[in-house]
């Protein structure tokens, strides 16, 4: 059974965004004074009372966007009341009435569609008494709340669920994998997440930075239930300043890869490699992230794409990537976009993998027999002594050796390298850890 969905509807800046984060319990659409911000319908699944819906997030009605996407917002906002099974249509309760929230009023009168007015920013009692003025909207008694501070957030919790209580449902299926979609401005992350959403779930414009919030977008794929990640296109550092839209969009881009189990980073086929590119791929690496390099807009450089160059010089440009497979899509015509969630659900396999303690030692058994490690001056012959696994997501081995010390920077490369050859770690990233024998000191492997 889906889950029903209700929509947080109303005119730029009467809080929409904190409305949702309030009722969701955490923040996930960005907060900010300019108008304008949420373009796309960002969402949430939410559990009140065991009650579960998903929560949307819509964009200003009647916003003048300065990239010209005001049709866009608009429409994704009729998208949204065209599924809800309720909206919450919010209102300014320090503004009054407005010729927008007019507009928007009429827009939501239409049948078998259930509307709760809540007049936010009433920030103290002393502001209940101006609800008056907005029965003329049509919806009867507004709820007043301070989506900010918290105010009267069980009251609206009460009716919602009121308002939902002939739409009962089990508790959703648990997602499979998160996929967070990264990338520098306009490389087609949207365009390939309408693609597995079957809709236009997200803004897709030839404007840059049109997606500004991460947008979590459920779709599934053989039975089982996967979330995609879209994200803000990254900027180079020094084009972004602090407290601006595109800095906060930058921090919820590395808070989606921290949280997310598989990482797609969309490159533009046409495009050379560039700062943001090898940004993003060394943040990748920090992370100890799988990673798949999607080489997008493929049908645009089709008559010169040679498959291995490409390999070669994305090995040369994105070094920290070496172990990283490469997917060449066309995320606007759905080319090899499902062999690319194939490979993503094969790379989540490899993180979680489990590898007997046998099995390690007796890789580095065979490793070492290929090439010890080199004895250094005054400090003498270094010994791995044995190892094991001691974490997943990422693979995290612990090697017991005489002196962490000894083991230089080039034999820690070979051995990562050896080790994701022979294990079943062939195309992730593995936490290495080297540990004294003796004591319990423990040195990790960068």
């Amino acid at each position: 059974m889906e889950l029903p969905i209700v929509a947080i509807v109303g005119r730029p800046n009467v809080g929409k965004s904190s409305l949702l984060n309030a009722l969701a319990g955490r923040k996930i659409s960005i907060v900010e004074p300019t108008a304008g911000v949420t373009r796309d319908r960002v969402s949430a699944i939410v559990d009140l009372d065991d009650q579960y819906f998903e929560l949307v997030d819509t964009g200003g009605y009647g916003i003048e966007d300065h990239d010209n996407l005001t049709e866009h917002v608009e429409g994704q906002i009729r998208i949204a009341i065209e599924q809800a099974e309720l909206v919450l249509f919010v209102v300014d309760v320090r503004d009054g009435v407005t010729a927008l929230d007019q507009q928007v009023a009429k827009l939501l009168r239409r049948p078998q569609l259930s509307v709760l007015l809540v007049a936010n920013k009433a920030d103290s009692p002393s502001l209940d008494s101006h609800i008056g003025e907005f029965f003329k909207l049509g919806f009867g008694e507004p709820v007043t709340v301070s989506a900010q501070h918290g105010r009267n957030r069980q009251l609206l919790v009460e009716r919602v669920l009121h308002e939902l209580k002939d739409h009962q449902t089990d508790r959703p299926q648990a997602e499979v994998m998160k996929m967070a979609v990264v990338g520098k401005r306009n490389v087609g992350k949207s365009t390939f997440i309408n693609h597995l959403a079957g809709e236009e779930r997200v803004i897709v414009s030839e404007v840059p930075g049109t997606t500004r919030d991460a947008v979590d977008v459920r779709f599934e794929k053989d039975g089982r239930t996967f979330i995609a990640i879209d994200t803000a296109g990254v900027r180079k550092k020094s084009k972004m300043t602090q407290n601006s839209i595109e800095f906060y969009s930058y921090t919820r881009a590395t808070r989606s890869i921290r949280r997310a189990e598989v990482v797609l980073l969309f490159i533009d086929a046409a495009d050379p490699v560039c700062q943001v590119d090898k940004k993003l791929a060394r943040f990748l690496s920090d992370e100890y992230k799988p990673c798949i390099i999607v080489i997008n807009k493929c049908d645009l450089v089709i008559d010169r794409l040679d498959t291995q160059e490409f390999a070669d010089y994305l090995d040369k440009t994105l070094p920290g990537l070496g172990y990283a497979p490469i997917s060449f899509i066309t995320a606007s015509e759905g080319k090899n976009v499902h062999k690319l969630l194939d490979l993503a659900n094969n790379l989540f396999k490899q993180a979680g993998t489990i590898v007997s303690t046998s099995k390690i030692n007796k890789a580095i058994r065979q490793i070492v027999g290929e090439r010890a490690p080199s004895a250094r001056r005054k400090v003498g012959l270094p010994r791995i002594y044995y190892g094991t696994q001691v974490g997943t997501n990422p693979p995290t081995l612990l090697l017991f050796v005489n002196n962490p010390s000894m083991i230089d920077e080039n034999y820690r490369r070979f051995l990562l390298n050896r080790l994701r050859d022979i294990l079943p770690f062939s195309e992730v990233p593995i936490r290495l850890l080297l540990r004294h024998h003796r004591e319990g000191t423990v040195v990790e492997v960068v």
